[in-house]
């Protein structure tokens, strides 16, 4: 095969690239899985390095003994392929942050974390140079940080490299820049070493290489020190919560290629500043590769006839495909039209947006959130709130900040009945829920979240808020809960919660978590909320009603297949129409409708490429009242009658994305649950080539395109209010009307 990326390969060898996570001596990083759904780190070498005539050889023998090297600081090597056209090197996956990352994002480290990262980096040398062979490129990049320490990765790629090959002083030198650089934030200055550390990293950054010490003499120069050890976790929790949202990402994702294009949708490593947002959008895999390119065209199914092997149908298959286990079907069949009487694609083409405002603010915003009269616009200095009609502002700023902001994991704002809510932080707390009248600005309430649960065990657990949601009298907020210290792993299923307050007061009304919390789907109306659990590998997932009337019992629940292609951390994958809710399953090519209070089914939707192809689903999301429900497939939007699922209209896009491949809607690559929003009658989307379509709800057309070529990498945000949608980039927010007039 071509190098990955040169053609769109999405396999080396027998793993799926999922995301490129680093670059790193010569090769590149990626997440991929094995087809049974385990989680590897493959570096495949650049094709220079490659063509090297004495490389194959030297990258043999270091593969050879870094098969032979265990140690707790060591990525163990799991296969490799020196022989094959472009060789690479798979690894056992670790869940963890690059170090570049983690300080670029949070700042230099402490000095108890320096010091165990420093010792957990001499012991990974140690064992290495011990094995006769060295690693030749110890740097930010190749250090992961974990919960149990420090990792060094790509065994046996880099020390291949060179010609004269490194030596176990350049090594150290390595090692002495990366403590170096995690000390300073970047800037190369010795001064910022702490005093415990300063002799010994500065003896490894001695020029001549004999002066520099061994891997063995730091570990022991550390041990002698005989400093207290550190209590509880080594890393800030900030860090940990970056930590935590990758690896749930990469987990969720890994189970199979139905759930994201590889070269359209974000990589499984949290964004962060100076990490491009357009590098990022060729991750994980999936959609435009089933879907055939983006003009695929789509059918749709609702035969009951049973599938010839008994299971939900196939790849190709017009069979109607078995309710899911859990679910007791009402409907003998579901009334959707044949292949060959749905309705044509049309493709989407309009005129650029005309603007009704535009604005600058000293500050980016980090979070949007509007009413049909007031934009609520949070930065990392302050919150604000604007007049829909004229951008000018109407209240007096608030010093509640969102430093994190909105992100493909989080989504830290609503508003309802005249209240906007806000996860956020002030000067004196962290971790605040907050309430402010969308009339006057002013705080309602704010409620301090009990970040660490109390119980003093050795584990501390830790909640870490992803989004905020309101419905009636209560307001909800969804995450992950966090064990600060001990083990952590991938693999394992994440234990999510939901917690309730009183919209009126703030005051805390329940709370629950378990692993058969994922991300939880909050409606705007009713007390049935819909939880979908996380999975470890191809084991089935589960959706199921939380009853918030009952303090959030467990209500009904079905077991759906391959769960992992569909329910990422953070923001819901599914979707509430008209007292239904709307789930993909079968193989991520049908979207079940189900009885939101009772779990029956009322009807189900197949979806097939005329091609062939097999198709997946992305996140669905319902018009405001709840008639219509829309289907993100690849490079399609489907609109369908909630009553029924009777396909009303297919729009599609056209032309490449800004990478060059096939242009897809964001939301069918799942990379939030706010790619696509709703006005009374207009449907917003945006797609893979940085634009934003309003499209008539109900014809399918655009009415108008919205595309900033200046956009900052990690994209602009955006929101809906009333007839209106507000769009923030850098320092600049622009109101367009709907209609575009």
């Amino acid at each position: 095969m071509d190098h990955p990326l040169a053609d769109g390969a999405h396999r080396i060898g027998p793993y799926a690239l999922l995301g490129r996570q680093s670059t790193v001596g010569g090769g590149e990083v990626f997440a991929a899985r094995t087809d049974e759904g385990l989680l590897v780190t493959v570096t495949v070498v650049g094709p220079e390095l490659a063509a090297d005539p004495g490389f194959r050889d030297r990258f043999r023998a270091a593969v050879e003994a870094a098969r032979t090297l265990s140690g707790a600081f060591l990525v163990p090597v799991v296969d490799v392929d020196a022989d094959a056209p472009v060789p690479w090197l798979a690894t056992e996956f670790t869940a963890g942050l690059p170090l570049r990352q983690a300080v670029d994002r949070h700042g230099p480290l402490s000095e108890p974390a320096l010091r165990v990262l420093a010792d957990g980096l001499a012991r990974a040398l140690a064992a290495l140079h011990a094995a006769g062979t060295v690693h030749g490129e110890v740097s930010p990049d190749s250090v992961l940080l974990t919960m149990d320490g420090p990792r060094i990765t790509a065994l046996g790629i880099v020390g291949a490299t060179g010609s004269p090959a490194p030596s176990p002083t350049d090594d150290m030198f390595d090692l002495g820049s990366t403590v170096l650089f995690a000390a300073s934030g970047g800037e190369p200055d010795t001064g910022a070493l702490p005093v415990s550390l300063r002799e010994v990293i500065g003896g490894c950054l001695y020029p001549e290489p004999p002066d520099r010490p061994t891997a063995e003499q730091l570990v022991e120069y550390l041990r002698r020190q005989d400093l207290p050890a550190l209590a509880g976790s080594w890393l800030p929790p900030a860090v940990t919560a970056d930590m935590a949202a990758a690896a749930a990402a990469v987990g969720s994702a890994s189970a199979g290629e139905g759930g994201r294009d590889p070269f359209s949708s974000p990589p499984v490593v949290a964004a962060g500043p100076g990490v491009s947002r357009r590098k990022l959008i060729t991750g994980l895999v999936g959609g435009a590769a089933v879907l055939g390119g983006a003009a695929a065209a789509l059918a749709f199914s609702g035969d009951s006839s049973p599938a010839p092997d008994g299971r939900a149908g196939g790849a190709g298959s017009t069979a109607r495909p078995a309710s899911p286990s859990g679910v007791r079907s009402t409907s003998a069949s579901s009334a959707s039209p044949s292949s060959t009487d749905g309705p044509e694609s049309i493709v989407l083409a309009g005129p650029d947006a005309a603007k009704a405002w535009s604005g600058a603010g000293k500050h980016a915003p980090t979070c949007l959130e509007a009413s049909d009269k007031v934009v609520m616009v949070v930065t990392d200095t302050a919150t604000s709130f604007l007049d829909a009609g004229t951008g000018k502002s109407v209240f007096p700023q608030l010093n509640t900040t969102n430093d994190f902001g909105t992100t493909s994991l989080k989504y830290p704002t609503a508003y309802a009945d005249g209240v906007f809510y806000l996860l956020c932080d002030t000067p004196s707390q962290s971790g605040v829920l907050a309430a402010f009248d969308a009339a006057s600005g002013k705080v309602k309430w704010a409620t301090k979240m009990a970040e660490v649960d109390p119980g003093g065990g050795t584990h501390a657990a830790m909640y870490l808020s992803n989004y905020v949601a309101a419905a009636g009298n209560t307001v909800y907020v969804c995450g992950q809960v966090l064990q600060t210290s001990g083990s952590f792993s991938s693999k394992s299923p994440s234990t999510g919660y939901i917690r309730a307050f009183d919209a009126a007061t703030g005051k805390g009304l329940w709370r629950v978590k378990g692993t058969d919390i994922n991300n939880v789907l909050v409606p705007s109306s009713g007390s049935h909320l819909l939880a979908t659990s996380a999975v470890p590998g191809k084991k089935p997932g589960r959706v199921q009603m939380i009853d918030a009337g009952r303090r959030g019992a467990r209500g009904w629940n079905v077991s759906v297949p391959h769960a992992a292609y569909y329910f990422t951390t953070g923001w819901p994958l599914t979707c509430y129409a008209a007292g239904l809710f709307l789930f993909a399953g079968g193989n991520g090519d049908t979207l079940f409708a189900v009885d939101a209070a009772t779990g029956s089914e009322k009807w189900h939707q197949r979806f097939d490429a005329k091609n062939g192809d097999q198709v997946q689903i992305g996140a669905p999301f319902a018009g405001l009242d709840g008639a219509t429900v829309y289907v993100p497939v690849g490079a399609d939007l489907v609109a369908l009658a909630s009553a029924d699922g009777t396909p009303q209209w297919v729009a599609t896009l056209d032309g490449a994305n800004d990478m060059g491949g096939s242009n897809m809607f964001n939301a069918s690559l799942r990379i939030s649950g706010k790619s696509a929003q709703c006005s009374a009658d207009t449907v917003f989307a945006t797609d893979a080539a940085e634009t934003l379509w309003a499209i008539d709800a109900a014809t399918g057309r655009a009415r108008w395109r919205y595309r900033d070529p200046g956009q900052p990498d990690v994209g602009f945000l955006w929101t809906v209010g009333g007839d209106h949608v507000f769009i923030a980039s850098h320092l600049t927010l622009t109101a367009i009307a709907a209609h575009g007039r």
